[in-house]
């Protein structure tokens, strides 16, 4: 059998093979071509970028560090000038020089916590709670020593109630196992307020404790910072540099007393307040631009 291909008559076996060699000639010049595009822009029969499965960054197992060898940094008393021009008009005693200690340290590490007594107080309103039995001699001297909640299981039923008129939490190591099996450990816990003999907060001598509590700061590394109120805008330069001076000195005893596998290093120690931005501090105590120390004196 034959059939007609533009007016000349071809076998039927022939004509066949003619018609797929021009649909595959076809098939190759669609390839070869352009992709055809909608109105929008995006193209027929292309898979998109976001389509394709995205590759997994490599997680950071160190916390992120700029380099500071461009940074500007200040000495402490150009830096408690700056600040004290974004605090003009504010009492001297509401504002406070806040301290940031940004450490080199790994993800999910051990962590420094602690507190101290600076030489000069900056926070002396701390409401302290303590739990021991209410007419013991443990309670008495934590009265004396600045106590604002003393007693058991009336301190257990105002925690249960949402009333937590304090700050800080310690108990007595005799009233630890009442503390334990009243559960209050969700309801402080979240809060860091838990005692706990980790962190010597279940303690023997609650009156010593207290004592060293009152006019004392409590400083926690979180996010690979440690940060405290070290001084009010009326402090004179020189009580800012002691205090800052005792708070570097615990902050290396602390991470010398970790095991000797994590390594934290102190890569930069910033200085603001409440409304001011930070200053890197440079280690010094003023420059040769400095105003006179008597003139950064807030009253």
């Amino acid at each position: 059998m034959s059939a007609s291909l533009m007016g000349i008559r071809v076998p039927s076996q022939q004509l066949r093979t003619t018609v797929q060699l021009h649909a595959h000639l076809a098939a190759l010049r669609h390839a070869n071509a352009a992709p055809v595009r909608y109105a929008s822009g995006k193209s027929l029969g292309v898979s998109r970028a976001k389509d394709q499965p995205k590759k997994k960054k490599k997680a950071r197992i160190t916390f992120k560090q700029y380099d500071l060898k461009d940074a500007e940094q200040f000495s402490l008393c150009d830096a408690m000038r700056y600040i004290q021009a974004f605090e003009v008009g504010r009492p001297p005693n509401s504002p406070k020089y806040d301290l940031a200690v940004k450490l080199r340290t790994i993800k999910n590490g051990p962590t420094v916590r602690n507190r101290l007594r600076l030489p000069h107080a900056v926070n002396t309103s701390l409401r302290i709670c303590v739990i021991c039995p209410p007419d013991s001699r443990h309670a008495e001297a934590a009265k004396k020593a600045g106590a604002t909640v003393v007693g058991e299981e009336t301190v257990f039923d105002a925690i249960k109630e949402g009333r937590i008129d304090f700050d800080r939490c310690i108990c007595h190591q005799d009233s630890s196992q009442k503390m334990n099996k009243a559960g209050l450990g969700r309801i402080l816990g979240p809060r860091g307020l838990m005692p706990s003999a980790k962190y010597g907060t279940i303690v023997k001598d609650v009156g010593a404790t207290v004592k060293g509590l009152v006019g004392g700061s409590e400083y926690r590394e979180r996010s690979g910072v440690l940060r405290l109120a070290i001084g009010q805008l009326g402090f004179t330069p020189e009580e800012m540099q002691a205090n800052i001076k005792a708070f570097m000195t615990e902050v290396k005893k602390d991470i010398g007393l970790l095991s000797d596998r994590i390594n934290k290093e102190i890569h930069e120690v910033v200085l603001s307040s409440t409304n001011a931005p930070g200053f890197t501090l440079n280690g010094e105590f003023r420059s040769s631009d400095s105003p006179p120390t008597r003139d950064l004196t807030v009253i």
